[in-house]
C-alpha cells in the first residue's frame, strides 16, 4: 500500500524533537498557576459562569500579552511559554465548557447549552480583540505605540 503523500513530500519531513527542557519547565510551571488561579474562580462562582469567566477573561488576557510582546517589547524567550502557554493555558478551559454544556444538556436545557457554547466562543473571541484593542491604545495614550 503507499502513501497519500507524494515521494517529495515524505523526504521533506524532519524528525519530531522535544522542546528545550527549560521550555518545558516553564510551561508546567505556569500551566500549575494558570490552574490554581481557575480553580479559585471556581471556588468562587461554582458552575457554567465560572467557566465562561474565566475564558473571556483569559482571552483578553491573551490579546494583551500578544499585543505586548510582539510589537512593545521584546521579551525573553520563556516569556510567552510561560505565560502564553502556561499561566493563561491553565487558566483558561474549553474542556469544562463542554462538560459544563453537556451537564446543562443533561440536566434537560439543551438550548441554554447551544447558547452557551456559541456565546463562549464569540464572547472569548471579540475578548481577545479587545484585550489587543485595550492595549494598543493604552500604549498609544502613554507614547509607547
Amino acid at each position: 500500500m503507499g502513501s497519500a503523500f507524494p515521494a517529495e513530500l515524505r523526504r521533506a519531513r524532519k524528525p519530531r524533537t522535544l522542546p528545550p527542557l527549560d521550555v518545558l519547565a516553564v510551561v508546567a510551571a505556569g500551566g500549575a498557576l494558570g490552574s490554581l488561579l481557575r480553580y479559585g474562580a471556581y471556588l468562587t462562582w461554582p458552575g457554567p459562569f465560572s467557566t465562561f469567566l474565566v475564558n473571556v477573561i483569559g482571552c483578553v488576557a491573551i490579546g494583551v500579552l500578544m499585543f505586548v510582546i510582539t510589537e512593545l517589547v521584546t521579551a525573553h524567550r520563556l516569556v510567552r511559554p510561560f505565560l502564553g502557554v502556561g499561566v493563561l493555558g491553565g487558566f483558561t478551559t474549553f474542556s469544562t465548557y463542554v462538560a459544563d454544556a453537556v451537564h446543562l444538556v443533561a440536566g434537560g436545557q439543551p438550548a441554554f447549552a447551544l447558547v452557551y457554547l456559541a456565546g463562549t466562543v464569540l464572547s472569548c473571541l471579540l475578548a481577545v480583540a479587545v484585550g489587543l484593542l485595550a492595549a494598543r491604545s493604552a500604549a498609544r495614550a502613554f507614547g509607547r505605540g
